[in-house]
């Protein structure tokens, strides 16, 4: 019977929904054989890292790794062994070369990065080309398609005997125990060994070289166990046929490579981020800075302090964790910003003395005073010693100190001081003029008075005559010479 036909309306909504339908992501499929989780990534005996770089936009999970991604592969010493057999078809061989290719794009290939040597092998073994040989993946990849097919026979064990006696040597380009640089090989084999693999496995391993075992179609899977490194399962893979095989390259790339936290932007550091490898960051700080306990952040670090600024006189510092170089007072900064000379102050006049400024010569200098002032405690002002040495006291005779700052005026024998404090006047003269002659009568007596009278006048000299002679009885010789 016929099926009923779709309601319309049930087909145009479809007909709207139809373009949305299309963005959905497809449902993820059920893990298949290698999805298999717990890989160990590489990296516990490398050097410390890489400086970090801008984030990158991570492969999404559960995606495979592209040599774009935001992880960083540790610097191996890394030796692929391949086997080459007959049973091994020509097509087979090219996908075993295309898998070495893809692995050596995953890798940061370099003389101080990863070095990749090929051992190839059946009945007989031979090394394509050593670890020193290639330093860029062009070449390296070149190198790998020219590889051919040996001939029957699969000689296991004498190929990783091969690889530890010439492959991994210093000089075959090795990288001495003191680098820390992992020794890795891969073994990739359909096939039973048709010698004693597990002693010579055994040697490789206690070597320090980590075996990866990778076993195809017939390959036995117990001789795989006894050639690869512990944990097994993180270690040996198994693929049914060649066709396969290129799918394991990606699995190979997360081990030998780690997502970057400073690529990514998650490492949280202030200032700059440094990627250890295997997923490991660690914070480092700006010149000027010191890394906190918190491990992220960072401190100006006080440079003066750390006594490196090579400043001749004084190191200031600065607020962005710099620093600049000062000169004791005298001196200027030279042009090359560390040394000082010497200034001279007094020319400057940057001295502050009050009166005299004199240069030292080494940049320094001292104050000094007039004559008749002394330097106070502060050594650039100066106060009063003497006025009367000063010179400008007024005294017409004599200038008498009475301290620090006061003085009188004095006047020469045979002279008075006059009213002003400061003139002098002579008394010799009027001495001279009294006369035992004139004292007898009264006239005499009288006429003397206003002789005298008119001479103190103009001596101008009352205080010292003063209500001496208004009396109408004159004085005699003796009293006028008392007087004088």
């Amino acid at each position: 019977c016929a099926e009923p036909a779709m309601p319309r309306h049930l087909s145009g909504m479809l007909l709207l929904l139809w373009p949305l339908l299309l963005l959905l992501p497809p449902t993820p499929a059920a893990p298949g054989p290698l999805a298999r989780p717990g890989l160990r990534r590489l990296g516990t005996r490398g050097p410390g890292g890489s400086p970090g770089r801008r984030p990158a936009s991570a492969a999404p999970t559960g995606a495979p790794y592209s040599g774009a991604s935001v992880c960083k592969s540790r610097p191996l010493d890394l030796v692929f062994i391949i086997d080459s057999s007959r049973s091994v078809r020509p097509l087979e061989f090219t996908k075993v070369k295309t898998f070495v290719s893809q692995i050596i794009d995953t890798l940061d290939i370099g003389a101080a990065e990863t070095r990749v040597a090929v051992v190839n092998y059946a009945s007989t073994v031979k090394i394509e080309f050593h670890l020193q040989t290639h330093s860029d993946k062009q070449s390296l990849k070149q190198a790998v398609a020219r590889i051919t097919p040996l001939s029957t026979g699969t000689m296991s064990g004498l190929a990783i005997q091969t690889a530890m006696d010439e492959a991994f040597t210093v000089e075959a380009g090795a990288r001495g125990p003191t680098s820390n640089i992992p020794k890795v090989a891969i073994i990739v084999t359909d096939g039973r060994p048709q010698d004693q693999v597990n002693e010579v496995a055994a040697r490789a391993r206690a070597s320090g070289i980590e075996l990866y075992a990778v076993g195809v179609d017939r390959a036995d899977m117990e001789s795989l166990k006894m050639i690869a490194s512990e944990p097994l399962d993180e270690h040996v893979f198994y693929v049914e046929t060649y066709g396969v095989i290129e799918k394991l390259s990606s699995r190979f790339q997360e081990t030998f490579c780690a997502l970057d936290p400073c690529a990514l932007g998650i490492h949280q550091c202030q200032h700059v981020c440094v990627s250890d490898g295997e997923g490991k960051h660690h914070c480092e700080c700006s010149q000027g800075y010191s890394l906190n306990a918190d491990m992220k952040t960072c401190s100006a670090i006080d440079k003066c302090a750390l006594n490196t600024h090579g400043c001749e006189h004084i190191c200031v510092n600065d607020r962005t964790g710099s620093y600049h170089c000062e000169c004791y007072e005298g001196y200027t900064l030279n042009e090359d910003k560390k040394t000082c000379s010497a200034q001279d102050q007094c020319a400057f006049g940057t001295h502050g003395c009050q009166h005299i400024c004199v240069n030292d010569g080494d940049g320094s200098h001292h104050c000094e005073c007039y004559e008749g002032y002394t330097l106070n405690a502060d050594n650039k002002t100066c106060s009063v010693r003497s006025k009367c040495a000063l010179g400008s006291h007024g005294c017409q005779h004599l200038c008498v100190d009475d301290g620090a700052a006061a003085y009188h005026c004095d006047c020469y024998a045979g002279y008075t001081l006059n009213e002003d404090k400061k003139t002098c006047s002579a008394i010799q003269e009027a001495r001279r003029l009294i006369s035992t002659e004139d004292a007898c009568g009264c006239e005499a007596t009288l006429a003397f008075q206003d002789r005298v009278n008119s001479y103190l006048q103009r001596l101008n000299a009352k205080h010292i005559l003063s209500g001496r002679f208004f009396c109408f009885q004159p004085p005699s010789v003796v009293q006028l010479s008392q007087t004088f």
